[in-house]
């Protein structure tokens, strides 16, 4: 007789897999046919993703709102261009560097900003962010309040430089999507869940929350250190208005609610929708963003879970499954006929084989 198994794929997961690589494969190639407008819009819808699921990450399966992540996407920015113009590095190698930096920054950061809980947590942030913003305004050797140029990426050819950084930012976003969804299937994810759930409850049943909400703050502020960096070496020029700016924390938050909080599709489906809408209607100035602030409106009173987390429970759509589901045969389960379910309960998965629960 056959044992029960425990499925972690779907149909749709695994489609989604060969569809992803022929789109990443098609991607590295746009360098040697695509316009460099393309390659720039890329860069910027990537450095709006990556920001965003760190944010999601933080807060979608952290239970951890913060307001003040642009702290550590501005922090990024200023380290590669350091890195690069006064200590020498390639920007392109500041990059990462810039990343780990933030990571570490982050360590003292979280000393302060886990004395706080709830919406203190959130306005914590944003005054850490704000702490960020005037320490690096009153910086001279970066410019001051009216920013800098990146000087390190002179001698290097316009279209060496914008087939690189659009290499750069493919390759950063297949490793955030691959890192948080390994992620959030391992034993540490499930546990993060947990704490996102009931912290109590989580401790009781021997989960360190504290080390567990440490780790998830320290890889989302590198995250958003790798966002800041890439974005920043795209746009050859930095200031702390425009590092440090709460705009990057709303339009994160924006682009999570809209796709749905705490799915890893949610903040990819908002990134697209986000950088649609900002090329569309950015030349209305104040309507756009009233525009925006009402369509989040309307997402939040008619689709609770985001556009994606709709669509996954309307159809079952589940591109990157992070549940476990089992499958007992037919032999070693009892099911009362009056119980058993009419076709694909809502929100199911679409390609689970009969019998998972």
């Amino acid at each position: 007789m056959a044992a029960a198994q425990v499925i972690r794929s779907t149909r749709a997961s695994r489609a989604a897999l060969w569809v992803g690589l022929a789109l990443v494969a098609v991607g590295a190639s746009m360098p040697l046919w695509a316009e460099s407008s393309w390659m720039r819009d890329f860069v910027e819808i990537a450095c709006y993703f990556i920001f965003a699921m760190m944010w999601n990450l933080l807060a979608g399966y952290g239970g951890m709102v913060s307001i003040g992540q642009q702290a550590f996407f501005g922090f990024g920015g200023y380290v590669m261009l350091v890195l690069g113009n006064f200590a020498g590095f390639n920007p392109f190698v500041a990059i990462p560097l810039a990343a780990l930096a933030t990571a570490l920054a982050a360590l003292p950061v979280s000393w302060v900003a886990f004395r706080l809980q709830g919406g203190y947590f959130a306005i914590g942030t944003w005054v850490i962010a704000e702490v960020f913003r005037l320490g690096f305004a009153n910086m001279s050797f970066v410019g001051g309040g009216s920013g800098t140029s990146l000087t390190a990426l002179r001698g290097i050819s316009k279209a060496t430089r914008e087939s690189t950084t659009f290499w750069m930012a493919l390759a950063c976003v297949v490793a955030s999507i691959a890192l948080v969804y390994l992620f959030l299937r391992s034993k540490q994810g499930l546990a993060l869940l947990a704490i996102r759930d009931n912290e109590v409850a989580a401790e009781s049943q021997g989960i360190g929350v504290r080390k567990m909400k440490l780790a998830v703050y320290v890889v989302a502020a590198f995250g958003a250190g790798l966002a800041g960096a890439l974005y920043f070496v795209g746009n050859l020029r930095i200031s702390p208005d425009a590092a440090f700016s709460v705009n990057w924390t709303a339009f994160a938050i924006f682009m999570v609610v809209i796709g749905g909080i705490g799915r890893i599709e949610g903040p990819l489906v908002g990134a697209l929708i986000f950088f649609s809408l900002n090329k569309l209607f950015s030349d209305f100035g104040t309507w756009y963003l009233l525009g925006l602030g009402l369509m989040a409106i309307v997402v939040t009173l008619y689709f609770k879970q985001g556009l994606w987390g709709y669509a996954q429970q309307r159809w079952g759509w589940n591109l990157f499954p992070t549940q476990r589901w089992l499958v007992v045969p037919e032999g070693l389960r009892e099911e009362r006929p009056e119980s058993r379910p009419e076709g694909r309960p809502e929100g199911r998965p679409e390609g689970l084989p009969d019998g998972a629960r």
